[in-house]
């Protein structure tokens, strides 16, 4: 496990790289973007010190489903790779706390969004039908 120094808008990962470790962010700052770079671009979470990111990549093994970009500069990161999971989580247990809280909080925005989109799509066939 290193801790690596980064600069303000320095790239951690793209969406779509293989993922072979999690990070544990000590101080600083990154932002968690989809489809960074391009017309429909969208950042989805702010993160900080304490915050762990990436981990989904060790847990399915499925490539990055978002692209992770350093927000302030001498932010320290510290890689955790897929040797080191267990061992991460038993020298700081507290640590599968705050992981399943953050994963919790994804999982409630991402209902959340889902639900307002069916409530948008639904109106909009309500209304459409109205018209005919």
């Amino acid at each position: 496990m290193g801790v690596k120094t980064f600069s303000r808008g320095d790239i951690i990962f793209r969406q779509g790289d293989p993922g072979d470790c999690m990070f544990d962010i000590q101080s600083g700052a990154v932002d968690i973007y989809v489809n960074f770079g391009g017309t429909d671009e969208k950042k989805i979470a702010g993160l900080s010190a304490g915050d762990l990111f990436g981990e989904m990549s060790l847990i399915d093994y499925s490539p990055r489903s978002a692209t992770a970009v350093v927000s302030a500069d001498d932010t320290e990161i510290r890689d955790i790779s897929k040797d080191e999971f267990v061992a991460f989580f038993k020298k700081e247990p507290i640590k599968i706390i705050d992981l399943l809280q953050q994963m919790w909080d994804r999982v409630t925005k991402t209902t959340q969004d889902y639900l307002e989109a069916c409530q948008t799509l639904y109106e909009r066939q309500e209304t459409g039908a109205e018209k005919d």
